[in-house]
């Protein structure tokens, strides 16, 4: 049986040594601090609360995007070498749990990453590299969520799009 890392480094097509390039800089300094993190995360929520397909935008609609925004930013803070605020505030990032709630499809997590790609490509403080890094990072956690989305549903009995044909027998 495949581990969560090893379907999201299959179905992103980013092997985990680039997903975790982002540990080998300190981006939060490289990046000048705190303000690109905010920029990028306004810029994706912007995007996401005004998406043409209802479905993904149905995802988020129980969510504050003043919310979203501070926890995305204060997790990639966090994550990319900054102070630990999201953990400071909401405690472990526990991110399949804290998904566990929304659909993480393969087609939602595309859609999400589409939407980060012209967010990042909106933030000029941030150099081509970190981009990359950072493109890699979000691709292969997208799909780590997805493959953690789906061990869920198993588990539930419901069936998902790469479960064998045979019935479950749970």
């Amino acid at each position: 049986m495949q581990s969560l890392q090893q379907k999201a480094s299959e179905w992103s097509g980013v092997h985990p040594s680039d997903a975790f390039a982002i540990d080998e800089t300190n981006l939060f300094e490289a990046l000048g601090g705190i303000q690109p993190f905010i920029d990028l995360s306004t810029n994706f929520y912007n995007r996401v609360y005004e998406d043409d397909e209802e479905w993904f935008r149905s995802i988020f609609a129980n969510s504050v995007k003043e919310d979203a925004i501070r926890n995305q930013y204060e997790f990639f803070v966090q994550r990319m070498g900054g102070p630990p605020l999201y953990s400071e505030r909401k405690g472990h990032p526990a991110l399949i749990g804290r998904h566990r709630p929304f659909p993480v499809t393969h087609a939602a997590a595309e859609r999400w990453l589409h939407h980060m790609q012209l967010a990042l490509d909106s933030v000029a403080q941030i150099d081509p590299d970190s981009k990359v890094k950072m493109m890699n990072f979000f691709r292969h956690t997208a799909f780590f969520l997805v493959a953690g989305d789906e061990l869920k549903n198993q588990r539930q009995g419901v069936a998902c799009k790469h479960a064998a044909s045979k019935p479950s027998s749970g």
